[in-house]
């Protein structure tokens, strides 16, 4: 839920015509507890309250779906309690409630220092209120406050973007999330550069933001542990986290992504599940059959080890043996990459590592992901069609009876 839509932004959002709190908070508070009770899970280990623009919610929505949360699962007093909010406000006004209702953790959508950049992108705060956001959050939840930045934006060069963030980094929290600023279809920024109204900083000077950055946030302190998350005093995302090393997670409302194995319903494959992106439409299919889940997709295993190498290469840890083998406990890092002539041209560059503690990619190869994993899926693919193909021989040599 939002109240405008961003020039940039392609997102599942919606501007409602009317409050439909009440409705909206019934529907997510059903559609929870069905989700929790088909996936059988005992424990939770974080919350995130995200997408569109969650603070605009009633803080009293959030209380609900945390005690629908804790009545069937166990949420222990350390779990990590998150809430996207944007720095207007009203935004403002509202932190400490949501603290009150359960959060603590704020993921705060600053985006830029600029306002001049921030009306362009349609943003409905500015710079003078960000500040007063994120010293707000910081005074309720001290070490637990996240804030997003964007690099590549129309205008921007390199030396204006070290001094942004220079600024942003004196008051800044412990953790920082940068994000380039991309043209997706069908938005009001990908319209204007096709109309040529506005031009974007060419691809070798946002990598050399992107470098730019990773320096300053090391010189404040700050450790990168995933491609665009940076956090000092280990106070890094716990949610995230779980996505990037494969774990399993709920999507709750319109749009929604989840990952988990259905046991309520006898199901052993983990599933891909999709909600009803209309909000309308959503909203009666909870009422209709407890949830909303428009796809539905068995992960095979090829696809579940692509998820778990593509997440677990984001993070600057990489993927461990031993984490590894919790997916794949019949073929190896070493067997799969080990000889693979692009992974080994990989490794000669500096780019890759392979070792005793798994798979990972170095200081400069981080910044190359999106170039280094198509060779690794190939190389992937390869071995566990290989793996598979080799399989089947193998029982039809055992199952043949000669006359």
């Amino acid at each position: 839920m939002c109240r405008r839509r961003c020039s940039y932004c392609n997102f599942n959002k919606y501007i409602p015509r009317e409050n439909n709190n009440h409705i909206m908070t019934e529907c997510l508070q059903r559609e929870t507890e069905t989700l929790l009770r088909l996936s059988q899970v005992s424990s939770i280990t974080s919350v995130f309250f995200g997408g569109g623009t969650p603070s605009l919610a009633h803080p009293s929505t959030i209380a609900v779906i945390l005690e629908t949360v804790s009545r069937r699962v166990n949420l222990s007093d350390k779990v990590e309690v998150t809430l996207e909010v944007n720095p207007t406000a009203l935004g403002m006004s509202t932190l400490e409630d949501f603290c009150q209702a359960g959060v603590n953790r704020f993921s705060i959508g600053v985006q830029s220092l600029q306002d001049d950049d921030l009306m362009f992108l349609g943003r409905d705060h500015n710079s003078h209120q960000a500040l007063e956001t994120i010293a707000e959050a910081q005074r309720l939840c001290p070490g637990r406050v996240s804030v997003d930045v964007m690099f590549g934006r129309p205008r921007q060069t390199v030396e204006s973007w070290e001094t942004e963030l220079t600024e942003l980094l004196r008051v800044c929290d412990d953790h920082v999330s940068l994000y380039q600023l991309t043209m997706e279809r069908g938005t009001q920024l990908f319209k204007k550069v096709q109309q040529g109204e506005v031009s974007m900083p060419t691809d070798d000077v946002t990598a050399e933001m992107y470098q730019c950055a990773r320096g300053t946030l090391r010189q404040h302190g700050f450790l990168q542990y995933e491609v665009s998350n940076f956090a000092r005093h280990n106070a890094v995302s716990h949610h995230n986290l779980s996505y990037w090393r494969g774990r399993q997670y709920i999507g709750v409302g319109p749009g929604a992504h989840g990952r988990f194995v259905p046991l309520g319903e006898g199901g052993v494959l983990r599933e891909a599940r999709t909600q009803t992106l209309e909000p309308d439409v959503w909203i009666r299919e909870v009422q209709q059959r407890g949830h909303g889940t428009r796809r539905r997709i068995p992960l095979r295993h090829l696809e579940l080890l692509e998820e778990v190498l593509v997440m677990g290469m984001r993070m600057t840890e990489g993927i461990n043996h031993k984490h590894w083998e919790l997916f794949s406990p019949q073929l190896c890092l070493h067997e799969i990459f080990g000889a693979s002539i692009d992974v080994q041209e990989l490794l000669r560059r500096g780019q890759l590592i392979l070792d005793d503690r798994g798979l990972r990619c170095s200081w400069s190869g981080l910044a190359l992901l999106d170039s280094i994993l198509p060779a690794l899926l190939v190389e992937l693919e390869a071995q566990i069609v290989q793996r598979s193909q080799h399989s089947a021989d193998k029982q039809t040599e055992t199952t043949i009876i000669p006359r």
